[in-house]
């Protein structure tokens, strides 16, 4: 046991003292300065409401398999149970993968939190993305569109064009706004992430993992917008061209619990999610639901072989929701 001088204890609890007192704005119940030789800190602290990092995530270290059923077709998938701040299941939780779209929940996020949704946006020539099979609202340079529009386009029907409207918007190009992703993940714990882009195109260097992507849908989720969108099934509005003609929005739900296409389990209620897929990463999918306990459930699928083998994954974890 390290033993501290008198002189030296007085030193830290005046440190202490400064931090606690320019932070609160509260008085300390005792002098730092006092000759008395204890000082009753811990007393201090549970009167002081100091709400711990990780009070309201679940926390994962490692795989956590006590489930009877298992998705054997993903490469990695997660139960987080959001309202008792509890992990359910994991498998593979921390490994390094590809999100495809799914990458687009931490785009909405930042949009929401920096940006305004009746801001008018203006698509530059880099909207035009010609990589095979992406998918694409078919934005072209000088139309005019809100950035709730934008949202839409983004997290309903997975429009990459919009995820680089989105991101010049709010940073004045893809490599600004990729840098401000990986800053916005750092600070909600999403540590073994790196976002190169902000739609999930195919990049070596674009990961997250199953755990990571948990964490930031649960940060979205403070937006009352963010769960708005996902839970829409379809989506009309007009914005405009260059000219000023009018462009139609008409767009659905790429979601096959929502619409439905795929059946939720008994006493499951689906809010809402993204879907991804890419050759890269195959087939993802992030969910909200309610359960019949009340309780509100996120979970991950990530890397499954197909739409079909996706949708059994993900049907497996949500019938442990009770």
């Amino acid at each position: 046991m390290r033993c501290t001088s008198r002189s030296a204890a007085a030193a830290v609890i005046t440190v202490i003292s400064l931090c606690l007192s320019a932070c609160s704005g509260l008085q300390l119940p005792f002098d730092p300065d006092s000759t008395e030789t204890q000082f009753n800190i811990n007393t201090y602290a549970s009167s002081v409401d100091v709400k711990p990092f990780a009070a309201d995530i679940c926390v994962c270290e490692d795989d956590l398999n006590e489930l009877t059923l298992e998705i054997d077709e993903a490469a990695a998938g997660g139960l987080f149970d959001a309202t008792a701040h509890e992990t359910v299941y994991a498998k593979n939780v921390h490994e390094k993968l590809n999100p495809a779209s799914l990458t687009k929940v931490m785009t909405a996020y930042i949009a929401l939190k920096y940006g305004h949704l009746e801001d008018t946006l203006t698509a530059s020539p880099n909207v035009l993305i010609t990589e095979s099979g992406a998918q694409l609202l078919g934005i072209k340079e000088g139309d005019k569109m809100t950035l709730e529009q934008a949202l839409y386009a983004l997290m309903l029907y997975s429009a990459n064009d919009a995820g680089v409207l989105i991101a010049e918007y709010i940073s004045g190009s893809v490599d600004g706004f990729a840098s401000v992703m990986n800053e916005e993940a750092k600070k909600i714990g999403a540590t073994n992430t790196h976002f190169t882009n902000p739609h999930g195109l195919t990049d070596e260097e674009h990961y997250t993992t199953a755990y990571d992507l948990y964490l930031m849908f649960n940060a979205a989720m403070s937006f009352d917008e963010f769960r708005k969108i996902i839970n829409t099934t379809e989506f009309k509005s007009t914005y405009k061209d260059r000219e000023g003609n009018p462009k139609n929005i008409e767009i659905s739900t790429t979601n096959a619990y929502l619409k439905g296409d795929v059946r939720t389990p008994d006493g499951v209620n689906v809010i809402g999610g993204k879907t991804g897929t890419t050759k890269a990463a195959k087939s993802c999918l992030i969910l909200l639901s309610n359960g019949s306990n009340d309780h509100t459930y996120i979970s991950v699928i990530l890397g499954s072989e197909d739409h079909e083998s996706l949708y059994r994954n993900m049907t497996t974890l949500l019938t442990d929701i009770k």
